[in-house]
């Protein structure tokens, strides 16, 4: 399936639109969740990027999930499993049409895979010189390779992987 790469400027409503997906789980999960965190290149103040809102969920444990999971159904998003990242459960919604596309996961606190979110995001936050070699790489991967998401992700990796490596992760 072809998906077509769009990489926007930043864009300062971005923060607005976590904060309306956020209050609207917080609805229903208020007292479930440890925290829901703002990850992802719309998370960084400056920095190019798909317009879709990257969102963590973080449950202290496992034992947290299934009543954070009927919660969620409860306001229409659906279960899809952890699409082959463990310790991260991803879903999927209907019926959002008044909130900015997101991508929706569930993690334990201590999930690899939200310490690499979170890590990558405060980097980030606090390296301009990353945010405009990053952002630069983005805008190049669409231009690129506008209808390939799987190229696009390839031509990103490395500048990634080396953030990770550099973080001992």
């Amino acid at each position: 399936m072809t998906k077509r790469v769009i990489v926007e400027s930043y864009n300062s409503a971005w923060k607005k639109d976590f904060e309306d997906i956020r209050s609207e789980l917080m609805a229903v999960l208020e007292g479930k969740v440890i925290n829901i965190e703002h990850v992802g290149s719309t998370s960084v103040e400056g920095l190019s990027a798909k317009p879709i809102i990257d969102i963590d969920v973080v449950i202290e444990d496992e034992d947290a999930f299934p009543a954070v999971k009927a919660a969620m159904e409860s306001i229409g998003y659906t279960h899809e499993g952890d699409l082959g990242i463990k310790g991260r459960e991803a879903f999927k919604y209907t019926g959002k049409e008044h909130l900015r596309k997101h991508h929706l996961y569930v993690c334990t606190k201590d999930a690899d895979e939200l310490k690499r979110h979170i890590s990558f995001r405060d980097y980030l936050r606090s390296h301009p010189e990353a945010v405009r070699e990053y952002g630069r790489i983005k805008e190049e991967g669409a231009k690129l390779y506008p209808l390939d998401i799987d190229s696009y992700i390839e031509h990103k990796a490395p500048f990634i992987e080396d953030i990770y490596r550099m973080l001992g992760m």
